[in-house]
């Protein structure tokens, strides 16, 4: 049995542990979402980690839909993004950029636009804008020729990430973003080839991924899946058939890894009483899974040991303690994430989280 400190091959990557720090967006690139110098200290401080999958960032303007988000789009983007890449490999560490479309989730103030769907409708949860959160507006459905600029946008994106200096990507298709909005039947009202079965609903991802896969490389491709329970809204009738399908296809094109975000009963940030659909895919799935969603070292452990997962990914804990592997290594107590602070646009819960040595120093008692 392999322990969370046991290093893992991840397609092309090989992680030196199983403790992977989950994509967190924090809000601190510019209006013009473009990547900051306190980005990179942020992410070289958790360069421990087995692989660091970065905060969502945008395959274009149109699906940059949350305030004060990096993007991959532009050139100026690309050169920013270099900094913080190239200090978590001088850190030791690698890094993966999730890559993203909110689709109905933007609002027009942020996109610049109205936004674009599977189907027209409306998400139930308010939309970020910079003047605070407004009522979301009714998106409009994509036509045929639009979903190809879309799949056209991520491998562009990908190939942008490389440039960068990122190890690889991660497609955005949880959350309730857009591709979620084509997975499941609650935000998916199409009648034509991308809507109506399971296998029109999938065929998005199918296509994103092959697309990023021919741009990169598969065995530095991974995507993202949020299975069981409603998030942004999104939600679907049958997910067992519908996850399990999602499984089969992405195991056929050889990701790197397949990342699943499932919600608990008792979840402390999203909370589900939909059965983790993990166990269903599994079998479904040849490469290696990584599960997520508040996990402590022992639940990680008894994952591992069980079979349910090659690597577990922490979000906030990693959020708090930018030495979380060590902390875990000798069963240290970690820091608090201030909530507060999750998306404000400062150092402030952010880079000036202690790491356990700085907070053994503070508390030492003088001689």
């Amino acid at each position: 049995m392999s322990s969370l400190f046991d290093p893992i091959r991840l397609g092309a990557l090989t992680a030196p542990n199983r403790i992977v720090m989950a994509p967190l967006t924090r809000s601190r690139a510019t209006r013009d979402h473009v990547a900051t110098e306190m980005m990179a200290g942020y992410y070289a401080q958790r360069a421990s980690a087995g692989l660091i999958i970065s905060e969502a960032t945008g395959v274009s303007r149109q699906g940059n839909g949350f305030t004060y988000t990096p993007g991959l789009w532009s050139r100026q983007q690309v050169d920013a993004w270099k900094p913080v890449t190239r200090a978590v490999h001088n850190a030791g560490g690698l890094i993966v950029a999730q890559l993203g479309h909110t689709g109905r989730a933007g609002h027009p103030s942020v996109i610049g636009e109205q936004p674009v769907s599977s189907s027209e409708t409306v998400s139930p949860v308010d939309a970020w804008t910079y003047d605070g959160p407004k009522p979301s507006v009714q998106a409009r459905a994509l036509t045929m020729k639009e979903i190809a600029g879309i799949v056209a946008d991520f491998a562009r994106a990908a190939h942008n990430a490389m440039a960068a200096g990122f190890d690889g990507v991660q497609i955005h298709a949880a959350n309730g973003m857009l591709i979620d909005q084509f997975l499941r039947n609650s935000a998916n009202l199409r009648t034509d080839e991308y809507g109506g079965s399971i296998e029109n609903r999938v065929r998005l991802l199918d296509e994103v991924t092959r697309a990023v896969a021919g741009a990169i490389g598969a065995d530095r491709t991974s995507v993202r899946l949020s299975p069981n329970g409603e998030v942004w809204g999104v939600d679907d009738s049958d997910p067992t058939p519908l996850f399990v399908a999602a499984a089969k296809t992405l195991s056929a094109i050889g990701i790197a890894f397949l990342e699943l975000k499932e919600a608990n009963p008792d979840g402390t940030f999203v909370s589900s009483d939909v059965p983790h659909q993990s166990p269903m895919m599994r079998p479904h799935f040849k490469g290696p899974l990584i599960l997520n969603s508040d996990y402590d070292i022992d639940r990680a452990q008894a994952d591992l040991d069980g079979g349910a997962a090659d690597a577990i990914s922490f979000g906030r804990a990693f959020l708090a303690n930018p030495d979380l592997v060590e902390r875990l290594r000798l069963g240290a107590p970690l820091n608090d994430a201030q909530r507060e602070t999750f998306y404000s646009q400062g150092a402030e819960g952010y880079s000036d989280y202690p790491t356990l040595a700085e907070f053994e120093a503070v508390a030492r008692p003088a001689a």
